[in-house]
């Protein structure tokens, strides 16, 4: 022990602590990311949102003041779910907070769009979206399989920001 070398008894001590406080520091790391993530959905909605945003954001804001939640539970429909698909979106209920930041950012892009095709798809995919929010709120978030997939978060908080009808 006295010509440099460590014990594998301390060695393996060493490595459990080491194990513990990543652990820990991992637990924080992700609230963090979860905090920034959200924080971010807020950003995007402060750069210039289009109209139909607006319209389908108040729309969803309020409905839930009136009722305190969406009461209709309308499933996309499969033509719907082909949209979402054409660009590979996925359905909210599997898609992450950073997902649907990308995908806000992406439909902004596209509703203020030269090409009439993409803008009217921007406009209808934004309208997807606020339905599969009312359905997941209405079913009290049921069918969330995993504590990732929590997308439903960053589109509820976008709207909130740019909704007019946000206390």
């Amino acid at each position: 022990m006295g010509d440099g070398k460590i014990s594998s008894s301390a060695f393996n001590k060493n490595n459990r602590l080491l194990l513990e406080s990543t652990t820990n520091l991992s637990s924080l790391v992700g609230d963090f990311e979860r905090f920034s993530s959200l924080s971010t959905s807020a950003m995007i909605a402060r750069a210039e949102v289009p109209e139909t945003h607006r319209r389908v954001a108040d729309n969803y804001m309020v409905i839930k003041k009136i009722y305190g939640s969406p009461v209709v539970k309308l499933k996309i429909s499969n033509q719907e779910r082909n949209l979402l698909s054409k660009y590979d979106f996925n359905p909210l209920e599997f898609s992450t907070i950073k997902q649907i930041n990308e995908e806000l950012s992406f439909l902004k892009r596209w509703s203020v769009s030269p090409e009439p095709a993409l803008k009217k798809d921007a406009d209808e995919l934004i309208q997807i979206r606020a339905k599969e929010l009312k359905y997941l709120a209405a079913s009290r978030y049921i069918s969330i399989s995993n504590e990732m997939y929590n997308g439903y978060q960053a589109l509820e908080r976008y709207f909130e920001e740019i909704s007019k009808y946000h206390s």
